[in-house]
């Protein structure tokens, strides 16, 4: 049996296991709530990833377009971006999937179909891990702006008040 056609059979089981090392990723007590809340409006976090993460895995089977991944990464980046993950703690859970396939997976070494179809795989998720990158760091870039323009606000208004700053002239 081909290896697609492998991994579309085990779904399912993939997609879980991809979460399972997504929400592992967060504190014990958050990651049993992302886990074991159902309700999507309890827990959009988890669900709206849950439902990313299977759209991402139908992407890697049958072929990266980088329109149709940007929406299905943004969110869960996003996310990650604000919570104070390094950037490979924030995208590290899209290269896992490699393992994860690898792992749930038959795949004959010696078989050249398979390695063939194992490479286009880990260079269709390599392109989601460089995609999510880029999305960490343009919402870190969004962070760090909001973060300097907050500080000269808060320079100028104090320097305002202290009467430091004098204004032209109108006439």
């Amino acid at each position: 049996m081909d290896l697609v056609k492998q991994l579309t059979q085990k779904k399912s089981a993939v997609v879980q296991a991809w979460f399972e090392k997504v929400v592992n990723t967060y504190p014990i007590d958050t990651a049993q709530f992302l886990k074991n809340q159902r309700d999507p409006f309890a827990n959009p976090v988890g669900q709206n990833s849950l439902q990313s993460l299977k759209e991402m895995f139908d992407l890697a089977l049958d072929g990266f377009d980088r329109k149709t991944a940007q929406p299905l990464i943004d969110p869960i980046i996003r996310i990650r971006a604000i919570q104070n993950f390094t950037p490979t703690q924030a995208v590290r859970f899209i290269f896992d999937l490699k393992k994860i396939i690898r792992e749930m997976a038959a795949v004959d070494a010696k078989d050249g179909q398979s390695q063939i179809a194992l490479q286009i795989l880990d260079d269709r998720i390599d392109e989601l891990g460089f995609l999510a990158f880029d999305i960490y760091m343009q919402c870190r870039e969004k962070i760090y702006d909001l973060k300097a323009n907050e500080m000269r606000e808060r320079t100028y208004s104090a320097f305002s008040r202290a009467g430091l700053i004098k204004e032209p002239d109108d006439a």
